[in-house]
């Protein structure tokens, strides 16, 4: 079961855990489940790739006593795709959108006894308008689709607050002026005025302690933490960069008052990093230094859990895999990750390109859908440092015909617009891979090989990834949309390699459902030659001074698609110092 504190970016003391043993109904079946593992994973129990777009949830709780002068807020991290809330044979709410976090107040719902949660959940697995990512629509996984996830797929747990409390807090760095803006919201049921107390704590160092007059439920203020004011009135520049180098993480304590008494009436721990990303003169910068991204393809999924990690150790692993193989980020692919993947990120210094689920078949009201959960997106994970890229639409994905369709280009642009006006602090990417419209990155996709066999990837980029101009000999399609150019972007190769060991066999158990076949990928190298074959590929990438980085794929084998640098387990297949010496070629 999922134990840990889900939100770890906005924490409270008290909270409840609702994860573990469920009631779980689907067609004529009546079963049990444990949460947050989808049905169609072995940890829940169950294990069956089901076709029913209606299951249920419920189970019984007890509110403590203590918490009755309180209101009751239940959260949920993710459930996949619509789903409506019932407590104790009332509905107290809806919710649509499979990647995001959502709560309610149930405060008025509660009999103060023993209580029933109820969550019907509508997971139609042939709409094609629904954001799903990797999740495949037929029986069985093939090429790189995956087998699909039904329902609660992230931890529920229920907290008490008080009715002057925060929302939510958002915080916002400028490392050139040595300051933080924080914006933060506080509940309708504010009784105002109140007053709300902020300490900023870097490691044992006081950096900021204030507290202000609250007139209205929004507010801001700026912090100065870089320059002390000294004795003389000069000032003393520290300078304590968040990278993922050096993942130097600031300490907030935010305490807000009933706004009658004067007394505390919630108290929330939060943290921040002083970290920027930019683009100057067709280069990345990453804290106003030329930083070369050495990324991977991550999918996050799971032997056992799918889409759902199976513990929070297994996010903390796959980071320190990954820097011990001398890689600095990821690219998250079609899929939101959980707030602990991030909070990990975070604290242990690693880049995220984070990405939305795709939809297929484009309409205005998958548009809009899509449009709708990604800003909510974009809201929940605000305060990561570790995210320096927003990432929207990949490979033309729900827009097939963005190339000449000037609606779907439009699409694509409201959403690189959408996420600059919500976000000024990272770069966007529009449709990552090719056919671009709007972007501060120029990212695209390759995987091709020559005519003859032996002419490998490598010999491809050699002759290739030197100039924009001949980037379209090595992509299925264009580079940028019709009537888009290339306006001086970074240039990065945001998918390449995917190679698969030859005559792999699955793990002990993999893929009971399917053929147990373990044989895709988009080439393939004997065990022996492996690290030839990727040595090969990174030294053609880094020949290229065009390029300001590249995004390997994959970093785990998942189900059929065998061409991780994990196994499907997330165990090394190579020796990850060998790796790591391929990657450190280029510093």
């Amino acid at each position: 079961m999922r134990e840990e504190y889900p939100r770890p970016e906005f924490v409270r003391e008290e909270w409840m855990n609702l994860n573990g043993r469920w009631f779980f109904a689907y067609g004529s079946e009546q079963t049990e489940i444990q949460v947050p593992f989808v049905c169609q994973s072995r940890l829940s129990g169950i294990g069956k790739k089901i076709r029913e777009d209606h299951v249920v949830y419920e189970r019984s709780f007890k509110v403590p006593k203590e918490w009755k002068d309180r209101e009751i807020l239940l959260h949920f991290g993710a459930v996949d795709y619509k789903c409506s809330v019932f407590i104790n044979e009332r509905c107290v709410g809806h919710h649509t959108g499979g990647q995001t976090s959502f709560h309610f107040d149930i405060t008025r719902y509660l009999s103060w006894e023993q209580e029933v949660i109820r969550v019907e959940v509508e997971d139609p697995l042939n709409d094609e308008s629904i954001p799903r990512g990797k999740q495949f629509w037929e029986e069985e996984s093939k090429f790189i689709w995956y087998t699909p996830s039904t329902g609660i797929w992230q931890s529920v747990w229920l907290e008490p607050v008080s009715k002057t409390s925060l929302c939510w807090v958002h915080f916002t760095p400028d490392i050139d002026e040595g300051t933080v803006k924080i914006d933060y919201q506080l509940s309708e049921s504010t009784v105002l005025p109140c007053r709300v107390h902020v300490k900023v704590r870097l490691g044992e160092q006081e950096v900021f302690h204030g507290n202000m007059l609250c007139n209205t439920v929004r507010n801001s203020l700026t912090v100065d933490v870089f320059r002390k004011k000294a004795m003389e009135g000069s000032f003393h520049f520290t300078g304590n960069y968040w990278s993922p180098e050096n993942p130097i993480l600031y300490d907030v304590l935010i305490q807000t008052d009933d706004g009658i008494t004067g007394e505390p009436a919630d108290l929330v721990k939060a943290y921040f990093g002083m970290r920027k990303i930019h683009v100057e003169n067709g280069k990345l910068y990453l804290n106003n230094q030329l930083y070369y991204q050495k990324l991977l393809l991550d999918q996050g999924y799971w032997e056992d859990g799918l889409v759902t990690a199976p513990t929070d150790q297994d996010y903390v692993d796959d980071i320190l895999k990954s820097k011990a193989m001398g890689f600095n980020g990821c690219r998250k692919h079609e899929k939101v990750e959980d707030p602990r993947f991030l909070y990990w990120a975070d604290k242990l210094g690693f880049l995220v390109w984070e990405a939305m689920a795709s939809f297929w078949s484009y309409t205005p009201q998958a548009a809009e859908a899509f449009t709708r959960e990604w800003m909510d997106v974009i809201h929940r994970d605000y305060n990561h440092p570790s995210i320096i890229v927003w990432g929207m639409l990949n490979e033309s994905w729900g827009v097939p015909r963005i190339y000449s369709n000037k609606q779907q280009q439009d699409f694509s642009r409201a959403l690189y617009y959408l996420a600059k006006g919500l976000d000024t602090t990272r770069l966007v990417i529009s449709n990552d891979g090719w056919e671009m419209t709007e972007t501060d990155i120029c990212a695209f996709h390759s995987y091709k090989h020559g005519e003859k066999e032996e002419y490998g990837q490598h010999e491809v980029f050699r002759d290739s990834l030197k100039k924009v101009e001949t980037l379209h000999l090595v992509m299925e399609k264009l580079l940028f949309a019709k009537g888009s150019v290339y306006k001086g972007q970074p240039v990065v190769l945001t998918e390449c390699g995917g190679i698969a060991v030859e005559n792999s066999q699955p793990e002990s158990g993999q893929n009971p459902d399917g053929d147990g076949k373990q044989d895709w990928g988009y080439t393939f190298a004997s065990e022996t030659d492996f690290l030839d074959e990727y040595g090969r590929i990174i030294d053609a990438i880094y020949e290229s001074e065009l390029l300001g980085g590249f995004c390997y794929t994959q970093l785990t084998d998942v189900e059929q698609e065998t061409n991780g640098l994990l196994t499907c387990g997330h165990q090394y297949k190579f020796d990850p110092e060998e790796i790591r010496k391929i990657n450190e070629r280029k510093k």
